[in-house]
């Protein structure tokens, strides 16, 4: 039956729309199976019913217009519990519910397996025959096999009926829901405007040519041109974003100048073969490659490539320029948005982008963050090619995107874009003043940073200091590792920024979601693999060079602290300290007059939390990295769209563990931070409080609104909530607590700006 699976799978991947998907299905099923019907049901939202939507065997009259309510009948039953039921004579069982106008009174054997996608029964696929007799296990293997492999081609199908406005039954629907992961916060209501690469190099046949030095001509002055084009876009972003972003067009350059690319087309050539076919070959191959690797990182650098190298291809082919029409509060849409795509669009125009593919460690997601352009990533379900032109919101808090809006929805929206900035605008006054609770307990408010931007606008916020200065930013923008000297550069530039506040800089902390394109790691778990702490000290050449440039770097400013990530274990502290002083007393030997910084962990894995008074011991300052370790104490991969759902800070283990760490720090009087999103929520901030964090680092957009809440509330009033929800064991009621607690502080206004609900 393998074959027969994959020619189905096949011809429905093939089909125009919905009813054409579903037609398939019945026909092929009843055929393979040799039975006598096959439905399909298909859950319409709209009218809150499982409507008939195709089959073979039972009255074509009753399709399209016969549906069974929400847990009614054997159909129902089998949507309820989202499991098969397969019977020998269905009328004996006590959910059998007789539809008339379908004509099933003849037929006994009743087998219904559900249609899932993404823990949402979508619908049920129906066989019966007249015989009584259950359906073999062979049967039924086979229907839930092809069930769950269809389930995305019929979600697709539906998905591209709601942008058009219809629902599976064809009724007018509104708000239709597409989900994918945040890449940039923030809320958009706009014009979607569909772009597409400038060229396909899928198309390109192998061609032969015979003047092979007129070939490599042309193809250079091809590449010239884009290459000229990538410093228009350097120059184009002076002022909205800093001198490190814009130095990514600067890698663009290379890229296609050096011995990776450039060069290997034009040997290529050499052997016979056109430009457009050389550069497809040799772009496909690198493409193809970029793609297979498991880091989140490097698969990120395939579309750079295809990009850069679709744009030589366009002027390979010399084409005429497309020009977009890009209309005012324009969501920027695209397969796999690009850098180069969001630049291209006047800034006065942009309002919000929208990516089919891609995660929030894109290049795109990353420049959307600093220019402050709500942005969702990885919406899988939604038909690009119906979206062009249509309104939509996007709500870059939740990573989701509704298309038909209601007047309701488009009202409410509208409403927190108004509050948002209206609140941004009232937070301005706190920007001076403490941030103090009620009854005079003082917190300190640092950022989180990687880029010089980063810092400009946290100066602007008020910021104390900075908890987590990002120190692979500058490494993942570069084609190598960066020297001593540029390291030191760079932090330079931090420090003095920030002079005399502390700067919290994390060395290199690379594997995982983070790879560099010049030193990759192949890891068949990257989250549990190689990175943080453990390549460093693998590669001493390379944390020996980055601490010597951070000490160089503070000469003078002695405002430097040196946080150690991904910690597991005393030795690894004991072993990465010693580097840090034999760096300081070269450095001392050399005539540099440096003071030595006190040295910090990272609690981020479940085993240091547990050994935190052991490593506490060993530092000065311990620092929680809430972002990994929820994701590790969860088993959660947060920029998974499909488990997305079951990250929470809330979550009552991810608050024990907190508060252990802070009683463990404390034993050993030790001061204790925590940097990620965690300490950016206002609601998760006053717990942290509660629980006795000295300081709470977060992005800059969130400490004005952290401080309006600390400042609204006691101390007393924080340390109760918190015992009320360390007794519950439900994320979502720990939740509605601290919601509540805000709200009668009179700053749920704030909840609404970080999280719409």
């Amino acid at each position: 039956m393998l074959e027969e699976l994959r020619s189905i799978v096949q011809k429905v991947n093939a089909a125009k729309d919905l009813n054409s998907s579903l037609q398939i299905i019945v026909h092929r099923v009843r055929e393979t199976l040799s039975t006598q019907v096959c439905s399909i049901y298909l859950l319409d939202n709209d009218i809150n019913a499982h409507v008939l939507m195709a089959s073979e065997g039972l009255n074509k009259a009753a399709v399209g217009h016969v549906s069974l309510e929400i847990g009614e009948g054997l159909v129902g039953l089998v949507a309820k519990y989202a499991e098969p039921i397969n019977l020998q004579d269905a009328s004996l069982h006590p959910s059998y519910y007789y539809l008339k106008e379908t004509g099933e009174e003849n037929f006994h054997a009743f087998l219904g397996v559900p249609i899932i996608h993404h823990r949402k029964v979508l619908g049920v696929l129906v066989v019966q025959h007249e015989e009584k007799r259950r359906f073999d296990e062979g049967e039924e293997a086979f229907l839930i096999t092809l069930s769950a492999q269809l389930a995305g081609v019929i979600s697709h199908a539906e998905a591209t009926g709601a942008i058009a406005g219809l629902s599976p039954a064809g009724h007018k629907i509104s708000d239709a829901i597409f989900t994918g992961i945040s890449g940039s916060s923030g809320v958009a209501i706009g014009q979607a405007v569909v772009v597409f690469p400038y060229a396909n190099l899928e198309q390109i046949p192998e061609r032969k040519v015979e003047n092979i030095e007129k070939e490599i001509e042309f193809f250079n002055n091809c590449l010239n041109a884009v290459q000229e084009d990538m410093r228009g876009l350097h120059s184009q972003l002076a002022g909205q974003v800093a001198e490190e972003e814009r130095q990514l067009f600067d890698v663009y350059v290379r890229m296609l100048n050096d011995d990776a690319l450039g060069n290997e087309v034009v040997e290529r050539i050499k052997q016979g073969f056109g430009a457009q076919s050389a550069l497809a070959h040799v772009a496909k191959e690198h493409i193809h490659t970029f793609e297979m690797m498991d880091d989140d990182y490097l698969r990120e650098r395939s579309v750079d490539i295809r990009d850069l190298c679709g744009r030589v291809l366009f002027y390979l082919q010399e084409k005429e320029p497309v020009v977009v029409d890009y209309k005012d509060n324009t969501i920027l849409v695209s397969d796999d948005l690009t850098p180069t795509m969001l630049v291209e669009v006047p800034k006065e125009k942009l309002t919000g982008l929208v990516s089919i593919k891609g995660s929030g460690n894109s290049h795109v997601a990353i420049l959307a963050r600093t220019m402050g352009v709500p942005t969702v990533m990885g919406v899988v379900d939604l038909p690009l090619n119906q979206l062009d032109g249509r309104e939509i919101v996007l709500d870059g808090y939740k990573g989701i995107i509704i298309s038909n809006p209601s007047e309701q929805v488009l009202s409410r929206y509208s409403d927190t874009i108004k509050e948002q900035d209206e609140l941004i605008e009232g937070l301005e006054d706190l920007k001076d003043l403490p941030c103090e609770t009620e009854d005079d307990y003082r917190v300190h408010l640092w950022v989180n940073t990687g880029l010089m931007s980063d810092v400009m606008n946290s100066l602007d916020q008020g910021a104390e200091g900075i908890g987590l200065f990002r120190t692979e930013v500058p490494f993942l923008l570069s084609e190598r590792f960066p020297s001593e000297q540029e390291q030191a550069d760079i932090y330079r530039e931090q420090l003095e920024a920030f002079a005399p506040n502390v700067v919290t800089m994390r060395t290199l902390d690379v594997g995982g979601d983070k790879d560099l394109p010049y030193f990759p790691i192949e890891d068949e778990n990257p989250f549990l693999g190689w990175r943080g702490i453990r390549v460093t000290l693998d590669h001493p050449e390379i944390f020996m060079a980055q601490i010597r440039a951070m000490l160089r770097a503070s000469m003078g400013l002695e405002n430097l602290q040196i946080m150690l990530p991904m910690i597991s274990n005393v030795n690894e502290v004991n072993s990465a300290a010693k580097l840090i002083k034999r760096a300081y007393h070269e450095l001392s030997q050399e005539g540099l007059k440096i003071k030595f910084p006190p040295i910090g962990v990272m609690i981020e894995v479940p085993a240091a939390v547990y050994q935190t008074r052991a490593l506490a011991k060993l530092v000065d300052f311990v620092s929680v990295g809430s972002n990994d370790l929820t994701q590790y104490l969860l088993a959660v991969d947060r920029n998974n769209s499909r488990v997305a759902n079951l990250y929470s800070s809330f979550h009552p283990s991810v608050l024990s563990a907190l508060q252990y760490v802070v009683s463990q720090a404390r034993l050993e009087n030790k001061p204790v931070s925590i940097c990620g999103e965690m300490a950016g929520d206002p609601g998760a901030a006053v717990l942290l409080m509660a629980m006795g964090f000295d300081v709470l680092s977060m992005n800059a957009s969130a400490l004005l609104k952290v401080k309006s809440v600390i400042r609204s509330v006691s101390l007393k009033s924080a340390k109760d909530l918190l015992n009320q929800v360390l007794d519950m064991d439900d994320a979502q009621s720990i939740k509605n607590a601290v919601d509540l607690e805000l709200y009668n502080a009179g700053v749920d206004r704030l909840l609404r700006s970080s999280r719409i609900n």
